[in-house]
């Protein structure tokens, strides 16, 4: 099922819902652009977001978005330590609901 080159196919998206699309991309190139987080500490993030949801696409979209920000092999580790750590801490966090008091 995954496979990068679909991608290609989100111009056909573009096509059929030109409204939205459009307002879909500023949307999300204004999220990525510089502001109060630099653009390699937003691509982190995403890249941590990415790992956490599982998005094939996006794990390797902003994986490479990372690299071209400058970020690191020690900083994509922690971003991927800090989506591990999230995830756990909601399975435990979860877990006040199995017993009764």
């Amino acid at each position: 099922m995954f496979d990068m080159k679909k991608l290609a196919r989100l111009k056909r998206l573009d096509a059929l819902a030109p409204d939205a699309m459009q307002q879909f991309w500023s949307f999300d190139n204004a999220v990525f652009s510089e502001g109060a987080l630099s653009g390699v500490h937003k691509q982190l993030i995403a890249v941590a977001v990415a790992l956490t949801t599982q998005c094939p696409y996006c794990i390797e979209l902003h994986k490479k978005a990372a690299r071209n920000a400058g970020a690191s092999d020690e900083q994509l580790a922690e971003a991927a330590l800090v989506a591990a750590a999230i995830r756990a801490g909601g399975a435990i966090t979860h877990s006040t609901h199995l017993f009764d008091e």
